[in-house]
Protein backbone atom coordinates (compact mmCIF):
# COMPACT_ATOMS: atom_id res chain seq x y z
CA UNK A 1 0.00 0.00 0.00
CA UNK A 2 1.34 3.34 -0.82
CA UNK A 3 1.28 5.76 2.04
CA UNK A 4 0.65 9.68 2.07
CA UNK A 5 0.96 12.34 4.94
CA UNK A 6 0.14 15.66 4.53
CA UNK A 7 1.43 17.86 6.85
CA UNK A 8 -1.45 20.91 6.56
CA UNK A 9 -2.83 24.25 8.37
CA UNK A 10 -6.59 23.32 6.55
CA UNK A 11 -6.96 19.46 6.61
CA UNK A 12 -10.35 20.14 5.32
CA UNK A 13 -9.35 21.06 2.19
CA UNK A 14 -8.50 17.07 1.81
CA UNK A 15 -12.07 15.67 0.99
CA UNK A 16 -13.07 11.94 1.44
CA UNK A 17 -10.07 11.43 1.03
CA UNK A 18 -10.49 12.76 -2.69
CA UNK A 19 -14.03 11.63 -3.16
CA UNK A 20 -12.82 12.11 -7.04
CA UNK A 21 -11.72 9.65 -9.87
CA UNK A 22 -8.64 7.82 -9.44
CA UNK A 23 -7.82 8.53 -6.06
CA UNK A 24 -11.28 7.34 -4.73
CA UNK A 25 -11.20 4.51 -6.57
CA UNK A 26 -7.63 3.57 -5.36
CA UNK A 27 -8.57 4.68 -1.93
CA UNK A 28 -11.47 2.13 -1.88
CA UNK A 29 -9.69 -0.80 -3.39
CA UNK A 30 -7.21 0.08 -0.53
CA UNK A 31 -3.69 0.73 -2.85
CA UNK A 32 -2.71 3.93 -1.13
CA UNK A 33 -3.96 5.70 2.47
CA UNK A 34 -3.57 9.48 3.35
CA UNK A 35 -2.82 10.48 7.02
CA UNK A 36 -3.73 14.17 7.28
CA UNK A 37 -1.34 15.79 9.98
CA UNK A 38 -3.05 19.15 11.27
CA UNK A 39 0.22 21.41 12.38
CA UNK A 40 -1.70 23.36 14.58
CA UNK A 41 -2.27 20.40 16.79
CA UNK A 42 1.72 21.08 17.74
CA UNK A 43 1.10 24.53 18.83
CA UNK A 44 2.05 24.94 22.54
CA UNK A 45 -0.14 28.06 23.44
CA UNK A 46 -4.22 28.06 24.19
CA UNK A 47 -4.66 30.43 20.11
CA UNK A 48 -2.52 27.44 18.42
CA UNK A 49 -0.24 30.09 17.15
CA UNK A 50 1.62 28.64 14.01
CA UNK A 51 3.15 31.72 12.21
CA UNK A 52 5.08 34.97 13.86
CA UNK A 53 6.71 38.11 11.87
CA UNK A 54 9.89 37.72 10.32
CA UNK A 55 13.34 38.96 11.86
CA UNK A 56 14.84 41.86 9.69
CA UNK A 57 11.04 43.20 8.85
CA UNK A 58 9.18 42.50 5.69
CA UNK A 59 5.62 42.24 5.03
CA UNK A 60 3.34 39.17 5.94
CA UNK A 61 3.94 36.29 8.52
CA UNK A 62 6.18 33.30 8.55
CA UNK A 63 5.51 29.80 10.06
CA UNK A 64 7.66 28.68 12.80
CA UNK A 65 10.14 26.01 13.30
CA UNK A 66 9.58 24.60 16.52
CA UNK A 67 5.69 23.92 15.62
CA UNK A 68 6.37 23.07 11.97
CA UNK A 69 9.31 20.94 13.29
CA UNK A 70 7.23 19.24 16.23
CA UNK A 71 4.44 18.05 13.86
CA UNK A 72 7.07 16.56 11.66
CA UNK A 73 9.11 14.78 14.42
CA UNK A 74 6.17 13.36 15.32
CA UNK A 75 4.81 11.58 12.52
CA UNK A 76 7.87 10.75 10.14
CA UNK A 77 10.19 7.84 10.76
CA UNK A 78 14.18 8.25 10.85
CA UNK A 79 15.33 9.63 7.43
CA UNK A 80 12.06 10.00 5.45
CA UNK A 81 11.98 12.77 2.89
CA UNK A 82 9.83 15.63 3.60
CA UNK A 83 8.67 17.46 0.50
CA UNK A 84 8.10 21.01 0.94
CA UNK A 85 6.26 22.96 -1.93
CA UNK A 86 7.33 26.52 -2.74
CA UNK A 87 7.85 28.18 -6.06
CA UNK A 88 11.74 28.21 -4.63
CA UNK A 89 12.18 24.45 -5.41
CA UNK A 90 13.18 22.29 -8.20
CA UNK A 91 10.18 21.87 -10.88
CA UNK A 92 8.16 18.62 -9.96
CA UNK A 93 8.06 16.98 -12.57
CA UNK A 94 7.48 12.96 -14.16
CA UNK A 95 10.87 11.72 -13.36
CA UNK A 96 10.21 13.01 -9.67
CA UNK A 97 7.39 11.44 -9.26
CA UNK A 98 8.38 7.98 -10.97
CA UNK A 99 11.65 8.41 -7.61
CA UNK A 100 8.46 9.02 -4.73
CA UNK A 101 6.55 6.29 -6.18
CA UNK A 102 9.60 3.95 -5.72
CA UNK A 103 9.55 4.79 -2.03
CA UNK A 104 6.16 3.76 -1.73
CA UNK A 105 5.22 6.64 0.46
CA UNK A 106 5.11 10.41 0.38
CA UNK A 107 5.19 13.27 2.82
CA UNK A 108 4.20 16.77 1.56
CA UNK A 109 4.59 19.65 3.77
CA UNK A 110 2.13 22.64 2.91
CA UNK A 111 3.04 25.96 3.07
CA UNK A 112 1.51 28.95 4.25
CA UNK A 113 1.75 32.84 4.94
CA UNK A 114 5.08 33.78 2.92
CA UNK A 115 6.70 30.10 4.22
CA UNK A 116 8.47 28.49 6.87
CA UNK A 117 10.78 29.24 8.96
CA UNK A 118 14.58 28.38 6.66
CA UNK A 119 15.47 26.53 9.55
CA UNK A 120 13.32 23.77 9.89
CA UNK A 121 14.15 22.76 5.82
CA UNK A 122 17.72 22.98 6.84
CA UNK A 123 17.76 20.62 9.84
CA UNK A 124 14.58 17.82 8.74
CA UNK A 125 15.15 15.74 5.53
CA UNK A 126 13.51 18.61 3.09
CA UNK A 127 13.28 18.91 -0.60
CA UNK A 128 11.51 21.65 -1.83
CA UNK A 129 9.64 21.28 -4.86
CA UNK A 130 7.17 23.37 -6.82
CA UNK A 131 4.42 22.71 -9.33
CA UNK A 132 5.41 25.48 -11.70
CA UNK A 133 6.34 29.36 -11.85
CA UNK A 134 3.41 30.91 -10.18
CA UNK A 135 2.20 31.56 -6.47
CA UNK A 136 -0.56 29.80 -4.55
CA UNK A 137 -1.84 30.64 -1.35
CA UNK A 138 -1.33 27.73 0.01
CA UNK A 139 0.45 24.57 -0.64
CA UNK A 140 -2.54 22.18 -0.24
CA UNK A 141 -3.79 22.92 -4.37
CA UNK A 142 -0.28 22.09 -5.16
CA UNK A 143 0.02 19.11 -3.02
CA UNK A 144 -3.59 17.53 -4.99
CA UNK A 145 -0.95 17.73 -8.56
CA UNK A 146 2.11 15.98 -6.63
CA UNK A 147 -0.50 13.38 -5.37
CA UNK A 148 -2.30 12.39 -8.45
CA UNK A 149 0.54 12.11 -10.28
CA UNK A 150 2.83 9.54 -8.05
CA UNK A 151 -0.86 7.79 -7.69
CA UNK A 152 -1.15 6.81 -11.33
CA UNK A 153 1.94 5.03 -10.96
CA UNK A 154 1.38 3.07 -8.56
CA UNK A 155 0.09 -0.92 -9.44
CA UNK A 156 -3.74 -1.36 -9.78
CA UNK A 157 -4.33 2.40 -9.36
CA UNK A 158 -5.07 2.10 -12.97
CA UNK A 159 -6.66 -0.28 -15.03
CA UNK A 160 -3.17 -1.02 -17.02
CA UNK A 161 -0.28 0.47 -16.12
CA UNK A 162 0.90 0.43 -19.72
CA UNK A 163 -1.16 3.13 -20.40
CA UNK A 164 1.33 5.65 -18.74
CA UNK A 165 4.36 4.69 -20.97
CA UNK A 166 3.56 6.41 -23.85
CA UNK A 167 2.04 9.90 -22.14
CA UNK A 168 3.84 13.25 -22.27
CA UNK A 169 7.02 13.14 -20.82
CA UNK A 170 7.36 9.80 -20.39
CA UNK A 171 10.41 9.50 -23.37
CA UNK A 172 10.98 12.96 -22.74
CA UNK A 173 9.00 13.71 -25.09
CA UNK A 174 5.41 15.37 -25.73
CA UNK A 175 2.83 13.36 -26.43
CA UNK A 176 1.70 12.67 -30.03
CA UNK A 177 -2.08 13.59 -31.16
CA UNK A 178 -4.40 10.98 -30.44
CA UNK A 179 -8.29 10.06 -32.66
CA UNK A 180 -10.59 8.18 -32.02
CA UNK A 181 -14.48 7.24 -33.46
CA UNK A 182 -16.02 8.61 -35.30
CA UNK A 183 -13.59 7.94 -38.10
CA UNK A 184 -14.94 11.40 -39.96
CA UNK A 185 -15.61 14.54 -38.24
CA UNK A 186 -16.73 17.96 -39.49
CA UNK A 187 -15.03 17.06 -43.07
CA UNK A 188 -12.17 16.18 -40.81
CA UNK A 189 -10.95 12.65 -40.81
CA UNK A 190 -8.21 10.13 -38.94
CA UNK A 191 -4.63 10.27 -40.23
CA UNK A 192 -4.73 7.65 -42.69
CA UNK A 193 -1.52 6.10 -41.12
CA UNK A 194 -3.60 5.04 -38.32
CA UNK A 195 -5.72 3.16 -40.48
CA UNK A 196 -3.16 1.49 -42.11
CA UNK A 197 -2.66 -1.61 -39.28
CA UNK A 198 0.96 -1.02 -39.92
CA UNK A 199 1.92 -1.20 -36.04
CA UNK A 200 5.71 -0.20 -37.02
CA UNK A 201 4.37 3.02 -39.53
CA UNK A 202 2.32 4.31 -36.71
CA UNK A 203 5.27 3.78 -34.26
CA UNK A 204 7.41 5.69 -36.34
CA UNK A 205 4.79 8.53 -37.09
CA UNK A 206 3.93 8.97 -33.18
CA UNK A 207 7.57 9.37 -32.87
CA UNK A 208 7.81 11.90 -35.32
CA UNK A 209 4.52 13.71 -34.52
CA UNK A 210 5.87 13.76 -30.69
CA UNK A 211 9.33 15.31 -31.90
CA UNK A 212 7.92 18.18 -33.59
CA UNK A 213 5.67 19.00 -31.26
CA UNK A 214 8.27 19.35 -28.46
CA UNK A 215 10.42 21.23 -30.44
CA UNK A 216 7.88 23.60 -31.49
CA UNK A 217 6.36 23.94 -28.27
CA UNK A 218 8.82 23.17 -25.45
CA UNK A 219 12.01 23.86 -27.05
CA UNK A 220 13.66 23.12 -23.29
CA UNK A 221 13.18 19.65 -23.34
CA UNK A 222 13.75 19.23 -26.90
CA UNK A 223 17.16 19.89 -26.18
CA UNK A 224 17.24 17.52 -23.42
CA UNK A 225 16.10 14.96 -25.28
CA UNK A 226 18.53 15.53 -28.25
CA UNK A 227 21.48 15.51 -25.38
CA UNK A 228 19.96 12.49 -23.71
Amino acid sequence: MFKAKIFTLYPEYFPGPFDIGICKKAFEKKLWDLKLINIRDYADDKHKTVDDTPYGGGVGMLMRPDVVAKSLDANLEEKETVYYLTPKGKIFNQNIAQDIVKKNKVNILCGHFEGVDQRVLDTRNVEEISIGDFILSGGEMASFVVLDTVLRLVPGVLGNLNSTKDESFENGLLEYPQYTKPQIWEKLSVPDILLSGDHNKIKSWRLSQSEAITRHRRPDLWQKYKKD
